[in-house]
């Protein structure tokens, strides 16, 4: 039997935090292409800024000022945390295998956690609002006719029309200053021991804590930079959706030069997305070349 004392706890906390980072360390992830890191200070970011990033023009009388305030949309940090405990019984009859694990866990899963809010963010893009107050996915996103915003807008689309029965696919531009996902980083993982003797939880329930906590959130930024699909994943889709989004424009009726350099697709629709965009040939026979290879990149989601 261990006797449970100061010591023997330090001794514990140590290598749990060394299986918690070894763990996180470890992690892979494959969201990194599509999310912007935002840093955060402050319980919620503002970024109105966003529709608002102006362009280029000849100088001619006073400088043009583009209003960084046109648009309201911010998002909240949340907190997020796991917490487990081992009875200090444990401790005494040296039971701690089965907490390792737990502990490897806590790393891995907080490693994890900003792709799979930032893959599930997109994938919810439909019910999601963005910058201009329509759902990320809309049919009916306002387009000015004067690049100051006003004027009647057109409606422009980043949905592909129809019945929409197939799994998720999104076309997306990664070549821009921003990317279409932002992740919100207020706090990083924090690993923390409860350890005291004198602990309450000891006290009462003869049970030590160890627990990970964090601070941030996943947002949506330019609607124009993904283009979503719900139809089968053909190479006549793959067509008209890539022209479709290479043609959006900004206020004032100028192309934003998007360019689709990545599709996001659920493990369904992966085989498909590597024939129509990856493969080197459209026929392997008549060596008929597929002019997206080496263009555009497929990306498998772990959570779709």
């Amino acid at each position: 039997m261990a006797i449970v004392n100061p010591e023997v706890l330090a001794s514990i906390n140590a290598q749990f935090k060394k299986d918690w980072n070894d763990a996180f360390n470890a992690v892979k992830t494959n969201h990194e292409d599509f999310t912007m890191v935002i840093p955060s200070s402050s319980a919620s970011n503002d970024y109105g800024w966003i529709g608002s990033l102006g362009d280029i023009r000849e100088w001619l009388g006073d400088r043009v000022v583009n209003d960084l305030s046109v648009h309201t949309y911010s998002i909240k940090n949340k907190d997020f945390e796991l917490t487990h405990g081992v009875k200090k019984t444990d401790i005494e009859d040296d039971n701690l295998g089965t907490a390792q694990y737990i502990f490897r866990g806590h790393g891995k899963k907080f490693g994890e956690f900003p792709g799979k809010m930032s893959w599930n963010i997109l994938k919810d893009g439909f019910t999601h609002v963005c910058y201009d107050g329509q759902y990320f996915f809309d049919t009916d996103h306002p387009v000015y006719p004067n690049s100051d915003g006003t004027g009647v807008a057109d409606t422009v689309s980043n949905i592909q029309s129809g019945a929409g029965a197939s799994p998720l696919w999104v076309l997306i531009d990664t070549s821009q200053i921003l990317l279409p996902v932002v992740w919100q980083d207020r706090k990083k993982p924090v690993f923390t021991a409860m350890t005291k003797l004198d602990d309450e939880t000891v006290f009462t329930a003869n049970n030590f804590r160890w627990g990970t906590d964090s601070r941030g959130n996943s947002g949506l930024s330019l609607w124009q930079l993904a283009y979503a699909s719900k139809e089968p994943l053909t190479r006549e889709n793959a067509d008209a959706n890539i022209l479709a989004m290479e043609a959006f424009k900004a206020d004032g009726g100028e192309k934003l030069g998007i360019t689709v350099t990545h599709c996001l697709v659920s493990p369904e629709n992966y085989t498909a997305a590597v024939e129509v965009f990856e493969n080197e040939y459209i026929d392997s026979v008549a060596k008929t070349k597929n002019p997206y290879y080496g263009k555009i990149k497929v990306i498998k989601s772990p959570t779709w």
